[in-house]
């Protein structure tokens, strides 16, 4: 690591729910080493500035830490980490940027599900609620914990620098959603009709139990930290998100 750096900010990651991508153990290696060996080698380097470490360590993390459930509301007190693939990654994730013995602020955003334009989910459902193919996955009840990719970025910036951020952040906007409700807003924001639906089986077919579980269930996320924080949503309601997102 070079001297005199003020902040160091990890975002690497392999995208967990590629479709050209079989869940294979090689796949599951470079989703578990693009995370967690990258934010071990920067607390490691991290930890060879003791003399002068930088301010702050900000990285990312998922809300698959918190186990699926339909009725508990989980907030960053909140335990998981140790329920499946996915939550045991966002454990190791975590654990690999906390830098031991050494003096500098660590923060760990564990983000829903991020709405932008040039990514993420949005990327890769846009074709089919473009044809009107557009559907709810199973019931539709699942809950399902987001944040726009601005709000992110934004939080990236305070995490920077203000010295208020500390340890884990739930980075979700406050309004709390279902898949159903998600898939009637992004067909609105569209203009395209949503009555489909896909069953859970198709979704486990195409990209495994262990992946499926971010689309299949979900978890009831709050921030009570970006609350106590006073941190203003740019897109603190999921119409005017997608309504961004597809213009």
């Amino acid at each position: 690591m070079p001297d005199d750096v003020d902040y160091v900010v990890n975002v690497s990651g392999q995208n967990v729910l590629d479709p050209l991508r079989r869940w294979t153990p090689g796949f599951q290696q470079n989703v578990f080493a693009s995370r967690v060996e990258t934010n071990r080698m920067l607390s490691n380097a991290i930890a060879q500035k003791r003399d002068k470490p930088p301010k702050a360590f900000v990285t990312i993390s998922g809300v698959g830490f918190y186990p699926p459930d339909t009725d508990m509301e989980y907030t960053e007190d909140s335990s998981g980490g140790d329920h499946d693939f996915l939550s045991r990654l966002c454990l190791e994730w975590e654990n690999a940027s906390k830098c031991n013995d050494v003096d500098v602020r660590n923060v760990i955003l564990r983000s829903g599900i991020v709405i932008g334009p040039n990514g993420g989910i949005i990327k890769e459902m846009y074709p089919f609620f473009w044809l009107g193919l557009g559907a709810k996955i199973g019931s539709g009840q699942q809950y399902m914990p987001w944040i726009h990719i601005q709000d992110l970025v934004q939080l990236f910036i305070e995490s920077i620098h203000n010295e208020r951020y500390r340890g884990v952040i739930n980075a979700v906007a406050p309004q709390i959603i279902t898949n159903a409700q998600f898939t009637k807003a992004f067909g609105r924001a569209m203009w395209r009709p949503t009555f489909l639906t896909i069953p859970e089986q198709v979704i486990d077919l195409i990209f495994s139990s262990d992946r499926a579980v971010m689309m299949t269930k979900g978890q009831k996320v709050i921030s009570s930290k970006l609350k106590d924080l006073g941190f203003q949503f740019q897109f603190p309601d999921i119409e005017n998100a997608l309504k961004n997102v597809v213009k």
